[in-house]
């Protein structure tokens, strides 16, 4: 639902040389532009004393390097490209961003810098004026754990109200993830059985078959819960397992919130974590880090529609594949009807986010013969490649109308951080795993009874 605001009419980039505007920003803008979607000033600001010709330089570089540039597009884009260099603390730069808003009124500032920078550019903004009908977009972390979190939301509403506040998942704005938003609520068929009375538990993996990379002094300092737990994987839950909105404003996020409220918080016995071997010889990794690359988790939604139903998370790094996936597993019936012996997870519901679309559904069909006996098969109801708008196309698009329905809430980062806060830090050991497995043994054992995990990489179909 788009919300009643006005179109913003410029756009302001802090951190306009670093990393991730050059592979995730300048891709974006260059989609806005070539859909017709864009047609308002593009700033970026930073430190280095650039002109705009080395700016619209790397933005073609970046384009390049993707294989997506577009001679048209691009020149559109480099004609609304500007650029204002100085120190994020000065009020001089602040005066040059005025100049370059011109006459601007609803600018969206988008921060891709470190959280601690956040207090001195919200503050400078609000001197020179610049906050003053505008929006501000922050990037994940919202803080490390749940006091930083309302630290970092009190910076913000010092200049800012929360509904111009647009905090980035970058997940969100994913074509499957969206997916699995509209698969669970357009078939009314699912309605029915979407509850603790016919769903024996739920599974979520997040699986990457490579390593931290050369961001081992990141990865030191976040480690795999605080990296994609506590944000990415809990908001796919909570779109899996929250209730229908009513169709009220912000009725999408409140649902999803209403449900992370519901979640019991964490206890040392329902993690597992992990580290792979070889981890430690990562530059910026120290040689006895106990930081964790893999962590399984399990979870308890205490409301009338999950009791009793439990949830399984792992993510890791160096597992045997690259894939996500949302698993349901239905219950089998009290006797089986032609007394065999069934897996329970022969009927289930499969949607893989990543890589690509793919939704399958695990049914009984019987093998041909005289004998009532059967075999597990996985109908694909869908797969198809990722298509659709890259995750900060998307995301933009919506910051620059005024919908903050793909980004975060800060009640619901909050309700996030309370599920993880008990199992943050060194608080239960580290289990090594070889590179290519599928993380430590430990995590076999923490399902029990509703085990096994189902991988990404096993065809369900036997």
């Amino acid at each position: 639902m788009t919300m009643d605001k006005p179109h913003a009419d410029a756009l302001v980039f802090f951190g306009a040389t670093g990393d991730l505007v050059y592979k995730e920003i300048f891709p974006a803008l260059q989609g806005l532009v070539r859909d017709g979607r864009v047609r308002i000033p593009l700033i970026g600001v930073a430190r280095s004393p650039w002109t705009i010709a080395q700016l619209r330089d790397r933005a073609r570089s970046s384009l390049e390097r993707k294989g997506i540039f577009d001679e048209e597009a691009f020149e559109t884009l480099a004609g609304l490209l500007e650029y204002v260099s100085g120190d994020y603390g000065s009020p001089e730069t602040y005066v040059r961003i005025r100049e370059a808003l011109g006459d601007a009124q609803h600018p969206v500032f988008y921060m891709a810098v470190p959280p601690s920078v956040f207090p001195v550019v919200t503050d400078a903004l609000a001197a020179s004026g610049c906050s003053q009908g505008a929006r501000v977009v922050v990037e994940k972390p919202f803080g490390r754990d749940l006091a930083s979190a309302s630290s970092l939301n009190e910076t913000l509403h010092k200049h800012f109200v929360e509904e111009s506040i647009f905090r980035i998942d970058h997940f969100l704005g994913k074509e499957p993830v969206q997916n699995v938003t509209y698969t669970r609520f357009a078939n009314p068929i699912l309605e029915p059985i979407w509850n603790c009375d016919h769903i024996r538990s739920i599974q979520i993996t997040m699986a990457e078959d490579f390593g931290v990379k050369d961001r081992g002094g990141f990865y030191e300092e976040a480690g795999a819960i605080r990296d994609v737990v506590q944000n990415h994987l809990l908001q796919v839950l909570a779109i899996v397992a929250m209730e229908p909105t009513g169709g009220e404003p912000d009725g999408y996020r409140t649902e999803k919130v209403r449900l992370l409220k519901a979640i019991r918080p964490l206890e040392a016995a329902d993690v597992v974590r992990g580290q792979y071997e070889g981890y430690r010889s990562v530059k910026g990794v120290a040689p006895d880090s106990v930081v964790e690359t893999y962590a399984a988790l399990r979870l308890s939604i205490e409301n009338q529609r999950w009791a009793g139903v439990p949830v399984y998370i792992r993510t890791g790094k160096e597992l045997a594949v690259t894939a996500t996936e949302v698993f349901v597993e239905f219950k089998r019936l009290p006797r089986e009807a032609f007394g065999e012996d069934v897996a329970p997870a022969s009927n289930h519901l499969r949607m893989r986010i990543g890589p690509g679309i793919d939704i399958g559904l695990g049914l009984r069909v019987k093998v041909p013969g005289e004998q009532m006996i059967g075999r597990d098969v996985e109908l694909s109801l869908t797969s198809l490649p990722a298509e659709g708008d890259p995750p900060y196309q998307r995301l933009f698009s919506e910051a620059i109308a005024g919908n903050p329905e793909l980004f975060a809430r800060q009640d619901g980062v909050e309700e996030s951080w309370r599920i993880v806060a008990p199992i943050l830090g060194d608080v239960t050991p580290v289990y090594s795993y070889e590179p290519g497995t599928w993380g430590p043994d430990e995590a076999r054992r923490l399902m029990g009874e509703h085990g096994p995990w189902l991988d990404p990489s096993v065809p369900v179909d036997s």
